[in-house]
């Protein structure tokens, strides 16, 4: 399946990457810039097992060219072989996609890359940073690690995404984009100070999780096994 999927397609082969192909099933147009589709996993589910947070590559076409971009799994079912995908619309060929994909459309998906490590000993303060594109990933975290009290700090999207949050113990902070690193950085430090476990676990685009990821581990010394930093999309 790596053919035609260029130098990323081929490095992926080389590390023993598995690919899969999903059907979609159904859509659900959560809000106007925000899709849910429902896939069968083409046998992924059994073949890799599911941990939280896990996610899977999918291969678009852009402009001719190979696309690919990865995405959290939402809901996975290892016993139906189903889970479902969801899609923050905005201009490329991966939002173009979900935005018109219907029941019988295939994908070819890769897994690679995805793993997670609980944090031990277990957070006793979840600290999650992120925005629409990494709002599956922040709700399978949330309900792995369901003792904890969690603050969220969220940049952009509308009232009605589908949080999971629940207010008796998550703290959401909605935050303009352009307010989100001065945001963190006044706050954060006297949420670190109150509790003996913290866990940070960071999902925006790439400069502004490196931006956080910095001043996590330099300036405010949080070790790295108690920190998660990923870059989930590139700004233009």
């Amino acid at each position: 399946m790596a053919q035609g999927r260029g130098w990323e397609g081929a490095v992926l082969k080389l590390m023993r990457a598995k690919d899969f192909t999903l059907t979609v099933t159904g859509a659900e147009q959560v809000t106007p810039a925000y899709r849910r589709l429902h896939l069968t996993d083409g046998g992924l589910l059994a073949a890799t097992g599911v941990h939280p947070t896990m996610w899977v590559r999918l291969w678009f076409t852009n402009a001719g060219r190979p696309h690919q971009r990865a995405y959290t799994l939402v809901d996975p079912d290892p016993a139906t072989g189903t889970f479902s995908l969801e899609f923050a619309l905005h201009e490329g060929a991966a939002s173009d996609w979900g935005r018109a994909a219907k029941p019988g459309d295939t994908i070819e998906a890769t897994v690679q890359g995805t793993g997670f490590a609980e944090p031990a000993p277990a957070p006793s303060h979840i600290l999650a940073i992120g925005d629409p594109a990494s709002l599956p990933a922040i709700n399978s975290l949330l309900d792995a690690l369901d003792s904890a009290p969690a603050t969220i700090w969220f940049e952009g999207g509308g009232d009605d995404l589908p949080f999971r949050t629940d207010p008796a113990r998550h703290d959401l902070r909605r935050t303009p984009r352009t307010e989100l690193i001065d945001r963190v950085r006044t706050e954060l430090p006297a949420l670190l100070a109150a509790t003996a476990d913290p866990y940070v676990w960071i999902a925006c685009d790439t400069r502004t999780t490196r931006a956080l990821s910095a001043y996590v581990r330099k300036d405010l010394a949080v070790p790295k096994e108690r920190t998660h930093a990923l870059g989930y999309w590139r700004a233009g």
